[in-house]
């Protein structure tokens, strides 16, 4: 019998693990410009990428139980983003991942994922802490990070670029959430 996959519902996104029916949305989300500009350095991935990832985030889930998540905004199936916990860096470490298309920017809706994840990750995987890093010219994405608690851990080059990094643990979040 299969494992049934978690699902996470706010009070305006409905966020549900990727599947192999998501590729084409994803690589569409993926390639919008606003959204390359961070999470894939501006460059345009190839739809067989896309498809190399949510196989790897299908096989996470299954092992781990986590993985990347599509970002439904309400009651519709449009998705807006996609946001999740992710292997970044060398050594490989899990971190918080995010990202919407333009056009839904600027509502808090990151900021509402982040939080859900943040929980999810603490309450359903027992992480004793979670991090999240982002380029630092992305000002937007450090303040999601803020916004939810997170903390600025270090600055550093990683792949050549100016990388911040921000971490959170369990105490530091269920003090948040009072």
């Amino acid at each position: 019998m299969k494992a049934r996959l978690p699902c996470i519902e706010t009070a305006r996104l409905r966020l549900r693990p990727c599947r192999r029916d998501d590729i084409d949305v994803l690589h569409h989300i993926w390639t919008d410009p606003g959204v390359r500009k961070y999470v894939w350095d501006d460059q345009i991935i190839a739809r067989s990428q896309a498809a190399e990832i949510v196989e790897a985030s299908l096989t996470q889930f299954r092992q781990q139980g986590d993985g990347i998540w599509l970002m439904l905004f309400g009651q519709a199936d449009t998705a807006i983003g996609f946001c999740g916990f992710w292997p970044f860096h060398q050594p490989a470490q899990l971190e918080l991942l995010y990202g919407l298309v333009p056009s839904h920017w600027n509502r808090g809706l990151a900021t509402e994922a982040a939080r859900a994840l943040l929980r999810f990750g603490f309450e359903e995987r027992g992480f004793p802490t979670i991090s999240a890093s982002t380029d630092a010219p992305n000002t937007a994405s450090i303040r999601v990070l803020e916004k939810i608690g997170m903390r600025f851990h270090k600055r550093e080059l990683s792949n050549g670029l100016d990388t911040v990094y921000y971490t959170i643990d369990r105490n530091a979040f269920r003090e948040g959430e009072r």
